[in-house]
């Protein structure tokens, strides 16, 4: 009878959970049914934007708020641009509200970010920044603002940038794994962590040039929002002067330190209400369900693909740039006669060869039929340089991190762990010399590597033609400015790889007049799904927000170790065409 109630209990509390669970859903269900799909806009409305909640090139909606692990809403940073410019003639935004505890974006997507803050300041309505903690990546978007306010115990960050590279050498010495490594291009050190315990000295020649050029221009951008000269600027940073609200507010960084209630005090002043209401105050994530930037009826159309993350092979997992789910996006866009033509947006570090060139065939084939335009993002390098070399017309930001043409394979040989550390052995037979050619059982034969150099300097010479002959260019002048090495989107310009710097509506404004449109319509691929349209099983392919939710859980630097370790996955025994990192400074 004990052993009865047991599993009767069991078997009850499992029911009441599946319960539990369906209750909650039906509940966000017809919620959903129940709001209205656009929340209002009400007069004298204040859009907040939130700096420190993740963004990238497509937004998505966020999850049930779980105890654990729960995804947060991700803004699209062109949806943002968008609805920035949508709030400059909107009767009923009268200013927007910048919280400055955080970035969501790269340098690029700051840049668009920014580019829209300056463009809204025409219409004469207010923007005011404040934040508890101020970052330089947030400062560059707070210091276009009328007013900027630090909490008076806040912390205002002015060191200048930096980048930090992990090394698993020695990591792998004491597990006795030696890596099997391949690379064309003195500057392709993608595989350093793993072969070297600090950087190569080219490798810090182009990170230091890279970083430099991109803090030079957010002194730049902050000389002209500020009025402070760049060398006094960079004094500051030098000189650790920075420490306190009232530093900041003595160099003129910032308006000076207030509470968050005495700036929304301020901001009622500006907006003619009394003190004690309160100010009609709406994300900027709601305001752009009141989007109406797509409403033209027009037969013809521009398709937007956005491609960001790793390029792998196969379909698109999340956050990834899948081959075979690209190539089928642009050949979809191909073959659509009312689509007239195509904006690659490129936000990625590179990865597969294969799934590059994959790519790269179906830009190829769209080219000859329409125009095909490439917008790169906050990374557009490698292999994300590879499907961007053939495009029509290439726009970067000064900013944007580009270039490294260069390709490596990695091997692993882990037979003295295997034998030394944790006694397993192996044996084979086989019916040629290298037909278990890569197995991680033993280490590599002169032979084999012979083999995979060459194999490895076949696809550099073949990335070497591809940009030669999307950009017009010699294949010894492509040679001498690629060699695996990085160049910001402004250097790229100089040397050809580029042909623009603009953001991404620069890009579909260049579309457009290729294909002779004044009317159209903006088709966005791929198309995301709800939380809940996941949940019921629909099919989905756009990025996954599991990422942001496992960042959350263990820190920025703690996720970044643990997304280079699980792209060994596939990086092992394949081609690749990849940065040496795939992070953001700080």
């Amino acid at each position: 009878m004990r052993i009865f109630f047991k599993m009767f209990f069991a078997a009850l509390a499992a029911v009441m959970l599946v319960l539990l669970v369906l209750f909650f859903m039906g509940v966000k269900l017809v919620s959903n049914i129940a709001e209205p799909d656009t929340p209002e806009v009400k007069e004298k409305t204040v859009l907040v934007i939130d700096l420190g909640k993740p963004m990238m090139e497509q937004g998505m909606d966020g999850g049930f708020n779980f105890p654990e692990g729960k995804t947060p809403e991700v803004t699209g940073i062109y949806d943002m641009v968008r609805a920035i410019k949508q709030a400059a003639t909107d009767t009923s935004i009268k200013g927007i509200y910048l919280k400055c505890n955080g970035s969501g974006a790269g340098y690029a997507g700051n840049a668009e970010l920014r580019a829209a803050l300056i463009d809204f300041k025409k219409s004469k309505k207010f923007i005011y920044a404040y934040g508890q903690t101020i970052s330089q990546r947030g400062y560059e978007l707070a210091n276009v603002a009328d007013k900027i306010y630090l909490m008076p115990l806040g912390a205002f960050d002015w060191m200048g940038y930096s980048i930090e590279l992990t090394f698993f050498k020695n990591a792998l010495d004491k597990l006795e794994v030696t890596p099997e490594i391949i690379y064309a291009g003195k500057f392709k050190s993608a595989t350093e962590p793993f072969r070297v315990t600090k950087m190569s000295e080219p490798n810090r020649i182009q990170l230091t040039s890279y970083l430099e050029e991109a803090y030079g221009i957010f002194l730049q951008n902050t000389a002209t929002s500020r009025g402070i000269d760049t060398a006094a600027l960079r004094q500051m940073a030098n000189t650790w002067a920075i420490k306190t609200t009232e530093d900041a507010a003595a160099k003129g960084l910032i308006t000076a330190s207030k509470y968050d209630d005495e700036v929304r005090d301020e901001m009622k002043d500006k907006l003619g209400i009394k003190t004690a209401d309160k100010i009609n105050v709406m994300p900027i994530a709601d305001y752009i369900k009141n989007k109406n930037w797509n409403s033209s009826d027009a037969k013809d159309k521009i398709a937007l693909i956005y491609a960001e993350g790793d390029i792998v092979e196969g379909k698109a997992d999340g956050g990834e740039i899948g081959g075979e789910t690209y190539s089928s996006l642009i050949r979809k866009a191909r073959t659509d006669k009312t689509i007239k033509a195509l904006v690659l947006r490129v936000n990625s570090p590179g990865g597969s060869v294969l799934a590059s060139e994959a790519i790269w065939r179906e830009v190829a084939l769209c080219k000859k039929e329409k125009p095909v335009v490439v917008s790169m993002g906050d990374y557009a390098a490698s292999g994300g340089y590879y499907i961007s070399c053939g495009a029509d017309s290439i726009f970067a930001q000064a900013n944007t991190l580009t270039g490294s043409i260069g390709v490596f394979i990695m091997y692993f040989d882990a037979q003295r762990l295997l034998n030394n550390k944790l006694g397993i052995t192996f044996d084979a037979v086989k019916t040629s010399p290298y037909a278990d050619f890569g197995t991680p059982t033993r280490p590599m034969t002169e032979a084999e590597r012979q083999h995979a150099q060459a194999d490895v300097d076949h696809i550099y010479a073949t990335f070497l033609s591809r940009v030669s002959e999307g950009r017009k260019l010699t294949t010894s002048f492509v040679d001498s400015i690629a060699q695996g090495r990085i160049w910001s989107g402004k250097k790229a310009l100089e040397l050809k790889l580029v042909d623009r710097i603009g953001n991404i509506q620069d890009a579909i404004d260049c579309a457009a007049r290729m294909a002779k449109l004044n009317d159209y319509q903006l088709r966005e691929w791929p198309i995301t799904k709800s939380f809940w349209e996941k949940v019921a099983g629909e099919k989905d392919d756009s990025p996954t927000m599991a990422a942001y939710a496992l960042k959350q859980q263990i820190g920025p630097r703690n996720f970044e170790i643990f997304s280079q370790l699980k792209r060994l996955q596939t990086m092992a025994a394949t081609p690749q065409m990849r940065l040496p990192f795939f992070s953001k400074t700080y």
